[in-house]
């Protein structure tokens, strides 16, 4: 290295925009909590027909296995 590359000058970035300063995303978080109860609340009375479903599949494929 040379000393050139230890001794670099920072400069300021020049904008006319004020720098951007993180703050917690309440609203955004609201929207998602909001989606996920709507989903929970259709989704759960869901869930008895979906495992019935599920289980007679596995129940035919298996008795087809057996009878070819």
């Amino acid at each position: 290295m040379s000393e050139s590359d230890d001794s670099t000058v920072k400069e300021a970035l020049r904008t006319v925009t004020p720098p951007y300063r993180g703050r917690p995303d309440r609203e955004m978080n609201l929207i998602g909590f909001a989606y996920f109860l709507v989903l929970l609340v259709v989704l759960v009375p869901l869930l008895p027909f979906l495992l019935i479903v599920w289980v007679l599949t596995k129940v035919l494929g298996a008795v087809r296995q057996k009878a070819a």
